[in-house]
């Protein structure tokens, strides 16, 4: 079988490898299809607008996440920021180890 055949497998692996890394954490995924990317929701936890947490992952957390608002022309904020799962297992067991001891 040629390799780029079994790409939609190892994504799929990594992503569900990441969800059970999360697990842990205050984040809930939203399902995605069709990406190399999971949403997830900090509602749970945290009452800050999407922009202000992720640069609060990125400066407190050392975790890059992306707002969701950041694609709506309103700025639409539901409190869920955009994790990228096309990473070594390694990245994200580092990733998930920072936010699991973050403080929320």
């Amino acid at each position: 079988e040629q390799p780029y055949l079994q790409l939609k497998h190892q994504l799929e692996q990594k992503r569900n490898h990441l969800r059970q890394l999360l697990a842990s954490t205050p984040l809930r995924p939203i399902p995605s299809h069709g990406s190399y990317f999971e949403l997830y929701s900090y509602a749970s936890a945290s009452n800050l607008p999407e922009a202000d947490m992720a640069l609060r992952l990125v400066q407190e957390g050392g975790v890059a996440a992306i707002p969701t608002s950041a694609f709506y022309t309103h700025k639409t904020d539901h409190q869920t920021l955009r994790f990228c799962f096309a990473k070594q297992e390694s990245t994200l067991e580092a990733a998930a180890k920072k936010l699991q001891s973050f403080a929320w």
